[in-house]
């Protein structure tokens, strides 16, 4: 089985993939940002569903489909406000990817978008956010022998995709023992 674990720069409402990811709030029922670009693509239907699923926590990640997105789906996640690394914030953002991914795996879907999730409005460190999604992206993926996975970085902004890049770069370089 082949893994692809990249980044890119544009638009993730624009991604032909099975699922994005959704940088939401616990109400899901849109705001600003990618979830507000997201909810505007989608259409109306996206925010009917999404009041269907009463909300979400931090942490944790919920399945809509994608509406008049190229996406078939939307995995919505709801990412830690930044509090100075005191209130669990790194293992929260994590759980952002890790759920993510599960419900993706559980649904036999095989590729999917994220945005940089709570770098916004939310506060996180860049470097330190991107340091904890490509790590729990490779360490998904060292669980999935039995198929193919295309999972992208979709940042909006160069800085965005040059930090990723150059994650990506260095863990391609890393032996294999490391």
């Amino acid at each position: 089985m082949t893994h692809q674990l990249t980044a890119i720069q544009g638009d993730i409402t624009t991604l032909e993939v099975d699922v994005i990811v959704n940088a939401a709030n616990s109400s899901l029922l849109g705001g600003g940002g990618v979830d507000g670009a997201i909810h505007r693509a989608a259409g109306p239907e996206l925010v009917e569903e999404c009041r269907l699923l009463r909300g979400c926590k931090t942490g944790q990640a919920k399945m809509t489909q994608g509406y008049a997105l190229p996406a078939k789906h939307v995995i919505h996640t709801v990412g830690p406000v930044w509090n100075g690394g005191k209130k669990n914030e790194p293992e929260l953002l994590a759980s952002c990817y890790a759920n993510s991914l599960a419900i993706a795996a559980d649904n036999n879907l095989k590729s999917i978008a994220f945005p940089c999730i709570s770098t916004g409005i939310y506060g996180f460190p860049k470097g330190r956010a991107a340091k904890i999604a490509v790590a729990t992206a490779a360490e998904f993926l060292a669980t999935q022998a039995d198929r193919d996975w295309r999972i992208i970085f979709c940042c909006y902004g160069a800085s965005d995709f040059e930090r990723y890049s150059r994650l990506l770069d260095a863990d391609r370089a890393a032996p294999e023992d490391a």
